[in-house]
């Protein structure tokens, strides 16, 4: 690194006629840029609505999930959301309304699951979550799950429309599915189709 020209070795310092507090205010300033750009990356990989992990940080955290059940010989399961009517509420209501509508479903998807499950925006009203460490899971009880929580949003906001959505799950096979992408395909062509 260079600072005024010459050569900076750690550990030393730069300009001998720099006081402390310049030193400080210094570092206070690298420390500052340095969170910046932090913010700046997390906010590149983050649904800047919803405040999930965005598809493309989804694949890359899934992966790393996929690949750890795989190593320990564990299952893993994805499961698919739809917001229901989600085009309706954007036309009747308004875009604030459809993206407080995500925002609200997010959150509920945030509550709803382990740390230890990869939770994600793909697109539009589509969310998707890896359960890691899960196989056949019952799909009708975490929709029971789900829907309490969204009942109690949906009965204390009064907004003229329900969130509802729908649920759809596929299992991770090792021999099919070698990478989270090849995964996320699958079950796009299953569960869409």
């Amino acid at each position: 690194m260079l600072i005024s020209g010459k050569p900076h070795k750690p550990g030393v310092r730069a300009d001998p006629m720099r006081t402390p507090q310049q030193e400080r205010e210094l570092l206070r300033d690298l420390a500052r840029k340095a969170e910046q750009e932090l913010i700046g990356v997390q906010m590149a990989s983050m649904d800047e609505l919803t405040l999930l992990p965005n598809r493309h940080s989804f694949l890359a955290l899934a992966q790393a999930g996929l690949e750890a059940c795989m190593q320990l010989e564990r299952p893993a399961t994805l499961l698919f959301f739809n917001l229901h009517d989600f085009k309706r509420i954007n036309y009747l209501f308004g875009r604030a309304e459809g993206d407080n509508a995500l925002k609200i479903f997010a959150d509920v998807l945030r509550i709803g699951f382990r740390e230890s499950d990869v939770i994600g925006r793909l697109e539009g009203a589509t969310f998707v979550a890896l359960l890691t460490g899960s196989s056949a899971v019952d799909t009708n009880a975490i929709k029971a799950r789900l829907e309490e929580m969204l009942d109690e949003r949906n009965a204390t906001a009064h907004r003229g429309y329900d969130i509802r959505f729908s649920i759809g799950q596929i299992e991770h096979d090792p021999t099919a599915h070698g990478s989270v992408e090849e995964f996320l395909a699958e079950a796009e062509k299953v569960l869409g189709g």
